[in-house]
């Protein structure tokens, strides 16, 4: 986060909602109107858990980015413009033609009463090779060595283990916006992980 980065957290529709300004102070109208947007989702039938929104402008472009807890499954969507108040209606936009396309098949799966167990996700930091090459130019050969060293766990998170059929795990992977879903497979019990391949369509990769 940069210096510019101003954060506020607050609760003003039940739920807990983060406004975060980038390159930018975030008036009062531009939070009021956003949560307004936000609020009306909750028509579709989902539950809000919590809320991050974040504004910024780089030079002329305007965008602000909605990460939503809806029943435990994280939706991002996106919106650019001229200004702050239409990139919020993009995105909201984008958000509304989400849930349109999978309210129902979220309703369906729920209607199931799958369960769930917590499963531990770890996080690791990406690399990058052009810094490490910078550095080592710099660096000497005891901060070489410290640099090349394997990446380290950083951060661990809980989430739920879903049992899913494949149409489902799909739904999970495009709301979500993740790299991959893990889950349980509905027909054969057996933990999968789906993900996005390089040519647009889904490999499934089963654990056991």
């Amino acid at each position: 986060m940069t210096k510019s980065d101003v954060k506020e957290k607050f609760s003003g529709e039940g739920y807990p909602i983060q406004v975060i300004g980038r390159h930018m102070t975030v008036t009062e109208a531009m939070k009021a109107y956003a949560v307004d947007k936000l609020s009306k989702m909750e028509r579709f039938g989902t539950h809000i858990l919590d809320a991050i929104i974040t504004m910024d402008i780089q030079k002329l472009t305007h965008k602000v980015d909605f990460i939503v807890d809806l029943n435990n499954i994280k939706v991002k969507v996106s919106g650019t413009a001229d200004n702050m108040y239409a990139a919020i209606d993009m995105a909201i936009d984008h958000l509304r033609a989400k849930l349109r396309r999978y309210t129902r098949r979220l309703h369906e799966h729920h209607a199931k009463g799958a369960k769930e167990i917590a499963m531990q996700v770890s996080v690791v930091p990406r690399v990058s090779v052009e810094e490490i090459n910078d550095q080592i130019e710099e660096e000497t050969l005891k901060q070489r060595e410290k640099l090349l060293q394997p990446a380290q766990v950083v951060a661990k998170e809980t989430r739920p283990l879903k049992t899913l059929n494949h149409e489902e795990a799909i739904m999970h992977l495009e709301l979500s916006e993740e790299s991959f879903v893990i889950y349980r497979g509905e027909e054969d019990r057996k933990l999968k992980v789906i993900h996005k391949r390089d040519d647009g369509n889904y490999g499934i990769i089963e654990l056991e």
